[in-house]
């Protein structure tokens, strides 16, 4: 088969005018066209008037060698590549050495653990969190209640902080293996929606994936795979080499027990704090990582379909709009959105007491009220934290403390309209958006929390995308804080071998160990260390 990128066709086409537009952009007759699938779906909406479907098709022809001599200058058709995912080892059959050890049940420790249980290998995996259904009624417990759990939250527990957000599908990582269609297949056969194989822009949304990490782990276990849940790790035990190198031998957890290990695959995510404390202790090599700081901003979702479809918003083809913004600030400083959530809603995402973090989330529909993205500043260690290794952690705890102060030090997060921010004046009243963070919004003024640059710098952007979005700067738009966790402000330094630098045995991974920022990339860095795991077993 052949792979055709860059097909446009118009919103509204028929069915039938997709073969026709095969066979006219190969040059061919209808009869040479044998089959077509479709690929990956996308949207071009510069001309909102005039807004395009465009498509990635493999095709099957009669005659495929002519066609591709006929383009062999054109990169949008090409041989369709193989995708199929290859294991690179798998244990002999009874293997019974000693078992690797995932740490976290996020997105990378979920696919390092299938791809290990798929391969053979038994995995344990810890995490000291609870089940997704009841690490669900403990996150509810702080929305609804303002009750923290500081071990079962939207940060900790199965599925990671990826549950609880917009679950978004795709991401920038380079992928010359296919790495991310494997993990978008497992989703589906877990029971994800089939469209998020051929979406450009595929999501699932918090409900779906709740139902889905339940039927990945069920599959887990079926294949030798042992969850331990409510098992914290509190130190590693190391074992000096004679070359002087050091070698992890096994792990300590809370409450006294140990389990021996010699391959442990290190997925704790980005809030998993005590433990980055814990492995600099023991000197593990570590080091500090630019992140973002700032706010959620939420709008209509009706406003930003206007802005992006124009007199096609609301099409079903289309869905709920979304958006992506960066503007370099005179202060030299970059204002961007992150993680934006159409018909979605600002949660409650903080994992310690005394703390307000803001998150978005956003269920498959994307069916709610208000859009939401982070509008946060990037920040670098240098710069801004130039004390340590752990110096980001310190900053993001200080921002997250006087967050929880400005907003009534009741889990409540600080809010203000951007009218009012615009004009530097505490908020009073909110005006026609109505914000949607649980437990609540207390109006105030985000100078009370947030680093005077990154005033300066909202100040100086908010107009700028206002000009790129209608009504993006409107005086009614709610800003509620504090946004910290955009990634992890720390890197767990690895080789090529994805050991760590300084100590064998240890493989960081996923968005914690700095090393990937969303569902998919941290699945794909997931994979990626469960075959140099799988790998090392097998030369041992």
């Amino acid at each position: 088969m052949l792979r055709l990128s860059g097909l446009k066709l118009p919103l509204d086409h028929p069915a039938e005018a997709m073969p026709a537009a095969i066979c006219e952009r190969l040059g061919i007759a209808a009869h040479e066209l044998l089959n077509h699938v479709v690929v990956r779906r996308s949207n071009d909406a510069r001309r909102k008037n005039a807004i395009q479907l465009v498509y990635t098709v493999d095709v099957e022809l009669t005659d495929e060698a002519a066609v591709l001599a006929r383009f062999d200058k054109d990169h949008d058709v090409r041989p369709r590549p193989d995708t199929d995912y290859k294991f690179v080892t798998k244990a002999v059959e009874g293997w019974s050495g000693k078992r690797p050890v995932v740490i976290g049940a996020g997105p990378c420790g979920l696919f390092a653990g299938l791809i290990l249980a798929q391969m053979g290998f038994r995995p344990i995996i810890l995490d000291r969190g609870k089940v997704v259904r009841e690490r669900t009624k403990d996150t509810w417990g702080l929305w609804r209640r303002g009750e923290l759990n500081p071990d079962s939250n939207v940060q900790f527990g199965e599925g990671g902080a990826g549950t609880f957000s917009d679950g978004k599908l795709y991401c920038r990582v380079k992928d010359p293996r296919f790495l991310g269609r494997k993990v978008l297949e497992e989703f589906v056969e877990a029971g994800a929606p089939d469209d998020i194989l051929t979406e450009a822009h595929p999501h699932i949304g918090t409900f779906r994936l709740v139902t889905m990490v339940e039927a990945m782990r069920r599959q887990i276990e079926a294949l030798g795979g042992e969850y331990r849940w409510q098992h914290r790790v509190e130190d590693i035990e190391l074992e000096r080499q004679g070359d002087g190198t050091q070698r992890l031998r096994g792990l300590h957890l809370h409450g006294g027990s140990f389990i021996e290990a010699d391959h442990v695959v290190m997925a704790v995510g980005h809030s998993a704090r005590p433990t980055f404390e814990m492995l600099h202790r023991r000197g593990v090599h570590i080091e500090p990582k630019p992140f973002s700081i700032g706010v959620r901003i939420e709008h209509p979702q009706s406003w930003i379909d206007r802005a992006r479809f124009g007199q096609c918003a609301g099409h079903p083809a289309l869905g709920a709009a979304a958006y992506s913004l960066a503007h370099h600030c005179a202060n030299d400083r970059t204002v961007y959105s992150f993680c934006m959530c159409p018909g979605g809603r600002v949660v409650a995402a903080t994992s310690e007491e005394g703390r307000v973090v803001t998150n978005g989330m956003s269920q498959y529909s994307r069916a709610e009220f208000n859009a939401n993205s982070g509008l946060v500043v990037g920040i670098d260690p240098q710069r801004d934290y130039p004390e340590g290794p752990l110096a980001g952690i310190d900053l993001q705890r200080r921002l997250e403390s006087l967050a929880y102060v400005a907003g009534g030090s009741s889990y409540n997060a600080p809010g203000q309209t951007v009218g009012d921010f615009l004009a530097g004046r505490a908020s009073t009243q909110l005006g026609e958006v109505i914000p949607s963070y649980k437990p609540g919004v207390t109006l105030t003024d985000l100078s009370s929390f947030l680093p005077d640059f990154v005033l300066e710098a909202f100040r100086e952007a908010l107009p700028a995308f206002g000009r790129q979005i209608a009504n993006y700067d409107h005086p009614d738009a709610i800003m509620t804080g504090v946004e910290t966790r955009t990634s992890s402000p720390i890197r767990i330094t690895r080789g090529k071998d994805f050991q760590s630098l300084n100590v064998a045995g240890l493989y960081p991974a996923g968005e914690g160990a700095g090393y990937a920022g969303g569902i998919l990339s941290a699945a794909i860095d997931g994979i990626k260390v469960a075959e140099a795991v799988a790998l090392g077993i097998a030369a041992r």
